[in-house]
């Protein structure tokens, strides 16, 4: 990873934080100055948590207002959904809408609806990665399929009858492989750590989410699920060349509740979108293999959020998830 990125991703952290310290002792301040709550339903440290800081990193000074990260863990974001449903319609808060939170809406984890959202802005679309340990033959594309044709491989994802073992069980499927053994944990941390120590046999990340032990030789990249090459893992394949068409990604943007004023839902739009084309939030992208095209206004965004619960609903009932 890049030193400026480091050091970028350190900021955030390091801003975020001390705002997240300081509000509950400013209460009244906070409240008289009208904190924002940044509400994601991630771990510290995963891609939906560092793409959300570094969204606040300038969002907050655009709208010369504080930002409050709130996590509410749950239900692969069904908890963060429900409660930003107790929260008034205000534009005082922000939610981290995730593929994520379409496959928890798609198996009906929660009563929340696309209609009770008023889309903001996407701030990437960062396809599903395969990563082992390149201790691991396994490394190589046509050894990754080829040992899954007589055994099972242990897949670590986060959460269960989300994106990630969607992502896996879709490709065994399409691939005719044997079907892959689903290890979840409670973020990617974890994931990571066991694949290191090899009590599981594939990561199933994105780029963002692993790239400093990709770039320190720790952990290979398999197999991408994007239409094209990524530019940052060109040597890598996507499953379309190995014969498997799957393509599939995590994407990342805000929604506040609907019912928000026109005027205040273009704000906050106007004020992310600015952020997000600031050359910190751009350094971000291009360090995660992404690029300007990752960040679209409220109209793109909200259609997309709409294709994307349509497909995953799709997929989940093709998969046996829905019945």
């Amino acid at each position: 990873m890049k030193k400026s990125f480091k050091l970028l991703l350190a900021t955030a952290v390091l801003v975020t934080e001390v705002f997240a310290v300081a509000l509950p002792i400013l209460t009244t301040s906070a409240k008289a100055d009208g904190a924002i709550q940044a509400i994601t339903h991630a771990g510290f440290g995963g891609g939906t948590d560092v793409t959300t800081r570094m969204m606040l990193l300038r969002t907050r000074r655009y709208l010369k207002q504080d930002m409050q990260l709130v996590n509410k863990k749950g239900g692969g974001g069904a908890a963060s959904m429900d409660y930003m449903m107790t929260l008034p319609a205000d534009g005082q808060h922000t939610l981290t809408w995730t593929t994520g939170h379409a496959v928890s809406m798609a198996l009906g984890k929660t009563k929340v609806k696309l209609s009770d959202m008023q889309p903001l802005a996407r701030g990437t679309d960062d396809p599903q990665l395969f990563v082992v340990n390149c201790k691991n033959d396994i490394k190589d594309a046509k050894k990754f399929v080829s040992a899954q044709k007589s055994k099972s491989l242990k897949y670590g994802t986060t959460h269960v009858g989300g994106i990630d073992d969607v992502s896996a069980i879709a490709f065994t499927k399409k691939g005719n492989l044997t079907d892959p053994t689903i290890v979840a944990y409670k973020g990617v941390a974890p994931i990571k750590t066991n694949l290191i120590k090899g009590d599981i046999d594939v990561g199933v990340l994105n780029l963002g989410e692993a790239v400093t032990e990709i770039e320190d030789g720790t952990l290979c990249v398999a197999v991408v699920l994007a239409s094209k090459r990524m530019e940052k893992l060109n040597n890598v394949p996507t499953a379309t060349e190995l014969g498997i068409p799957v393509v599939l990604s995590t994407v990342r943007g805000f929604v506040t509740k609907k019912g928000v004023s026109s005027e205040r839902a273009k704000t906050l739009e106007d004020a992310m979108i600015k952020a997000m084309e600031h050359k910190y939030f751009q350094s971000f992208l291009t360090d995660i293999g992404l690029d300007a095209t990752s960040v679209v206004g409220a109209d793109e965004w909200g259609k997309q959020m709409e294709v994307m619960l349509a497909e995953m609903s799709s997929q989940l009932k093709a998969l046996g998830y829905i019945k």
